[in-house]
């Protein structure tokens, strides 16, 4: 991967010429090529990593695993890409295994994630069969440790 990628996913919000700086490229330099992979949707958005724990919201988070029978012409691609617009989805994977689909939700209540399950999801053509899993805490997102991640605590390893 492009090292000016990595840094990027690591530290967004450093202004291009700490990251010229970084990587030893003139300003300009940096800044055509992060142009350039946001215009051919290389780099899709800049997020930050939230610790729900800290702030005052009362989302419910789940996973669900979703098997579905693929169609003769669009595989898995057609039904995902409609799961995929539904608002309470946040991230959607193909996954290999014993589900097709593995689906990130959110609502504001355990009755509302449920009701999405068995009145949108459960509900489409294809789907045969779901399983949820509500999330209860969460100690890392997306490669940041939610508290004291500083330390290093070497793990204990029994004969």
């Amino acid at each position: 991967m492009d090292p000016l990628l990595q840094l990027l996913e690591e530290h967004a919000l450093r202004t291009p010429a700490d990251l010229a700086k970084m990587l030893n490229l003139p300003c300009a330099e940096v800044e055509r090529r992060i142009k350039q992979y946001e215009d051919d949707k290389v780099i899709l958005g800049y997020k930050a990593v939230i610790n729900d724990d800290k702030v005052d919201t009362d989302l419910v988070k789940a996973v669900i695993e979703v098997k579905i029978q693929p169609e003769r012409e669009g595989g898995f691609d057609r039904i995902a890409k409609r799961i995929a617009k539904f608002d309470e989805v946040t991230s959607l994977f193909l996954m290999s295994g014993g589900y097709d689909l593995l689906i990130f939700v959110e609502g504001h209540s355990l009755r509302q994630v449920a009701q999405f399950v068995a009145e949108k999801l459960a509900t489409l053509e294809g789907v045969t069969s779901t399983a949820t899993h509500f999330m209860l805490k969460t100690y890392k997102e997306q490669g940041v440790l939610m508290e004291g991640g500083e330390e290093f605590e070497r793990l204990k390893v029994s004969p």
